[in-house]
């Protein structure tokens, strides 16, 4: 049997149909009564189309869809037709690639020229020419396919909820969690500010007996003295001035669950005393009150201080030490995780992509080499700060070192990197198209001659590359 017969599958506009080919669906958003095109030339070419004419019914088909490929008509010029459309564009940006359909009157207006220009791939006017409208689709099925592959890459490199990274230290934490919420005993987290201690916690929490039960967390070093003994055990009416009414403890809100006692280290001695009661016990009583309570709760406590030093300098009791540290879990700081900035430094730029400058698509390569190469003392916390920043900050297309403040560290080509004959070849490419449309001061005419192009060809380039059109100065 000869290839073609095995394979019914056939090449049309830049993608496959037929039998074998994977499903495509599209989402249409059409207010208006008829589609600007017939709903069969699209479905013959392999499209299972869905039509939505509200956007409420367009963000419930786009939460079961997750991402894909969406066609939005916009030929209403109303102010409630352009905001529907608005939310619509601005909820699916970062999942969905939009192809607009629209009527040349739509285009004069500001706001619609700014949607289509920031959240669509292209855009078609009435009539529609159909086979133009089928390349757009392919072109966009595969931006999203794209897409999606390295937002499963990120899925794959979630090893916990909310705990991202594919490093070995990491790996071996996870598997620690993992052992770790099979008990019930204390748990002491230590690591550097800025680790995830907490977020550690949370996973133990999830995986243990009492993940249907609360999670409350406390931090010690950020209560007074004389606060903190009223928010872990509570308070009675009249216990001291200004306790209007009784109110329940931290350890009391935890009944059945979990207490997170972060930055342990900084507890003072007094209350240390009080805590060590209740893991060696079991009972408390609230502040100003007299009955005796029975804690049925799991403790787990995290630091940054070196523990064996606090004891050994008297500022931290040596029984409750041990009291806590029954298990113990070190997370490793960010400079000790092998590759694992760079997904980070995605996760987070997708988690805050609501903030940022409309034009900021991503990070440049000399981005992640900075990343990779700082030495990052703030841990994840300062890797958060730096990329959310340089999202709204950012003034180009492509997040650079120096909108991240890591201009120091130094261009990529100075850090070994692997890379196929392929990407080698592009990386030259968008240098030389970089080089000649600064050389000609932004004239892309002369910049097209220049390189030996068409103009055409240049735009494709530029946008291929995602170099910004710099047009020529007056």
């Amino acid at each position: 049997m000869s290839e073609a017969k095995r394979d019914t599958a056939t090449e049309q506009f830049g993608f496959r149909v037929g039998p074998g080919a994977e499903p495509r669906p599209l989402l249409v958003y059409c207010a208006a009564k008829t589609l600007p095109f017939r709903e069969s030339d699209i479905t013959s070419q392999g499209w299972t189309l869905t039509r939505v004419g509200a956007w409420g019914a367009a963000r419930s088909h786009m939460d079961r869809l997750g991402a894909g490929v969406g066609i939005v008509c916009l030929q209403d010029t109303s102010e409630k037709a352009v905001a529907d459309a608005e939310a619509l564009l601005g909820y699916g940006h970062n999942r969905f690639r939009w192809i607009a359909i629209l009527d040349l009157a739509f285009l004069k207006s500001a706001v619609a020229n700014h949607l289509i220009s920031e959240c669509c791939l292209d855009f078609h006017v009435v009539p529609v020419d159909v086979p133009r409208l089928l390349h757009s689709l392919g072109h966009a099925l595969g931006m999203a396919r794209l897409s999606r592959n390295r937002a499963n890459g990120l899925s794959e490199n979630r090893v916990e909820k909310n705990v991202i990274g594919a490093s070995q230290a990491m790996k071996a934490t996870v598997q620690r969690i993992a052992k770790i919420s099979q008990s019930d005993a204390p748990v002491l987290i230590q690591g550097e500010t800025g680790t995830g201690k907490e977020l550690c916690a949370l996973a133990v929490h999830a995986h243990s007996a009492r993940s249907t039960r609360p999670f409350v967390a406390v931090n010690c070093g950020a209560l007074p003295d004389k606060l903190i003994q009223s928010e872990l055990f509570g308070h009675e009416k009249g216990a001291f001035t200004g306790a209007h009414q009784r109110k329940i403890g931290r350890i009391e809100a935890a009944e059945g669950g979990t207490l997170f006692l972060d930055e342990i280290g900084d507890l003072s001695l007094d209350l240390q005393v009080n805590l060590l009661r209740v893991l060696q016990g079991g009972t408390y009583e609230r502040v100003g009150g007299t009955e005796t309570l029975r804690a049925d709760i799991r403790v787990i406590a995290a630091t940054h201080v070196d523990m064996e030093k606090a004891v050994g300098e008297k500022r931290f009791r040596e029984d409750l030490y041990y009291r806590l540290n029954v298990l113990n879990l070190d997370v490793p700081p960010l400079r000790s995780r092998d590759g694992d900035v760079v997904l980070l430094a995605r996760h987070w730029f997708d988690v805050f992509a609501a903030e940022r400058n409309p034009q900021v698509r991503g990070f440049s390569r000399d981005a992640f080499a900075a990343l990779s190469r700082h030495h990052w003392p703030g841990n994840v916390r300062e890797l958060i700060n730096r990329v959310r920043r340089a999202m709204v900050m950012c003034e180009r297309q492509l997040i650079g070192p120096e909108d991240l403040g890591l201009e120091h560290v130094g261009p990529h080509r100075d850090i070994p990197v692997e890379e196929t004959l392929a990407e080698a070849r592009e990386r030259a490419e968008r240098e030389a198209i970089c080089e000649a449309v600064d050389r000609c001061a932004g004239n892309l005419s002369r910049a097209a001659r220049s390189l030996g192009i068409s103009r055409v060809t240049l735009y494709r380039l530029l946008d291929k590359y995602q170099i910004p059109h710099r047009l020529p100065r007056n």
